[in-house]
């Protein structure tokens, strides 16, 4: 088991070490079997397809910066952090970023979408519970990933001479004004929608004394207030 494991590992990093230097060219299975050392039915066993290789590679690259998401007890910051954060591994690694969203194939959700939008989640679900979210939690996170991959595409694609960061900044900020309020605001400017989320939170938090048909006809109810 040990062995297959390193041999598993010597052809991801194989094929990271090439894809971050190809410049987003296309890169053979030859060409990451030579470097790994191994021959092309090891990698077809490990991997199944070279695609399922590249699905690999990029799914770790970014799973490491799905983990180090901050946690400082404050969503709103964690927020601007994991959107900074977003933009810097997106222009630190432009040949992973570039291949795991722009070959994004029609009707297939991009490999990360699900954890990305999980991490976002958790932050949106803790500011709702501090009626601080005037959106669906779903909504919301949907909103803020598109900006945020919609912005470090558009860095990247310019020179790095010529990109204004301060893009990011204005966007980031129009992105979470579009889904928050503030803290000051949230007691006097109440809105039946985010009264809807705020408590969605938490009945999601706290279904005590619910049945699951009960739970669920309210969570439904409050969905459809959140969204009108």
């Amino acid at each position: 088991m040990k062995d297959e494991a390193t041999t598993r590992d010597r052809l991801l990093l194989a094929a990271a070490e090439l894809l971050d230097g190809s410049g987003g060219r296309d890169v053979s299975t030859r060409a990451v079997c030579e470097r790994a050392g191994v021959s092309a039915p090891t990698l077809y066993h490990h991997f199944g397809s070279k695609q399922g290789l590249v699905d690999a590679v990029v799914n770790y690259g970014f799973a490491q910066y799905v983990a180090g998401a901050a946690d400082s007890g404050d969503p709103v910051a964690d927020l601007r952090a994991g959107w900074d954060a977003h933009v810097r591994y997106g222009l630190d690694n432009p040949s992973f970023y570039v291949l795991l969203h722009g070959r994004i194939r029609t009707g297939v959700p991009c490999a990360v979408t699900g954890p990305a939008t999980a991490a976002l989640s958790r932050l949106l679900d803790a500011a709702a519970g501090r009626g601080l979210l005037r959106a669906p939690v779903a909504d919301a996170a949907a909103q803020i990933l598109a900006a945020n991959v919609g912005v470090t595409l558009s860095l990247i694609g310019r020179p790095a001479a010529e990109r204004d960061l301060g893009l990011s900044v204005r966007a980031r900020e129009a992105a979470l004004d579009a889904v928050l309020t503030t803290a000051e605001a949230a007691p006097a400017g109440v809105t039946r929608a985010g009264a809807a989320v705020t408590l969605r939170a938490a009945l999601a938090a706290d279904p005590a004394g619910l049945t699951p048909g009960e739970a669920g006809l309210l969570g439904e109810l409050l969905d459809r207030l959140a969204r009108g």
